[in-house]
């Protein structure tokens, strides 16, 4: 990473958990994203409930005096799971959707903990990277090593060649929030081929 690069990111797309995970780490990374993201004047993008990790990130946000924007799926808004102090929020017809709107709307992604959603969310953002599709720095708020097992099976692709090793780089992973977002702030796209 050059140490004169520099992005304007002004808004950051965070996937985590609709539920909150096991004790007080999860709940306590998502408060601290969320009152960084605030503190710092970073909107938050994000699924738009109140439900789990999801719901204190942008309680967090919000207490901070920071932008929380939602953008909901047509079924989890009928379900009565809106988030009703959101800033701003978007009801859209799907997850297909929904994803594709909170990356027009990002400047970069996190993930927070969660499951198989935030995965899946996190793994598209970080392959259209890859492919050159986006250019969106990526990032894993790393709370507790919950993402360790992830990146040993990245380091596994690699190993395999299935995967450039320079691919590695192209995602920022630290459990400090302001640490992450100064990553990604610093970011410069890993150009390599992802074909060996």
């Amino acid at each position: 990473m050059d140490a004169t690069a520099s992005r304007n990111i002004r808004a950051i797309a965070v996937f985590c958990g609709s539920n909150t995970g096991a004790g007080d780490v999860y709940r306590d990374a998502a408060s601290a994203l969320g009152a960084t993201l605030g503190r710092r004047g970073i909107t938050l993008v994000y699924g738009g409930t109140h439900k789990g990790l999801m719901g204190i990130l942008a309680d967090a946000v919000l207490a901070a005096g920071g932008t929380a924007h939602g953008v909901i799926t047509e079924r989890l808004y009928d379900k009565g799971h809106l988030h009703t102090g959101l800033s701003v929020h978007e009801i859209v017809a799907g997850m297909r959707v929904r994803k594709e709107r909170m990356l027009d709307l990002a400047d970069a992604c996190i993930a927070l903990p969660g499951g198989l959603g935030t995965v899946e969310e996190f793994m598209e953002a970080w392959t259209l990277n890859q492919l050159g599709d986006i250019d969106k720095p990526v990032g894993l708020l790393d709370a507790a090593g919950y993402y360790q097992p992830l990146m040993a099976f990245v380091d596994s692709m690699i190993a395999n060649r299935f995967l450039p090793a320079a691919h590695r780089d192209s995602v920022i992973a630290d459990a400090d929030p302001d640490s992450l977002i100064d990553g990604l702030i610093g970011y410069e796209r890993v150009t390599v081929p992802k074909w060996l």
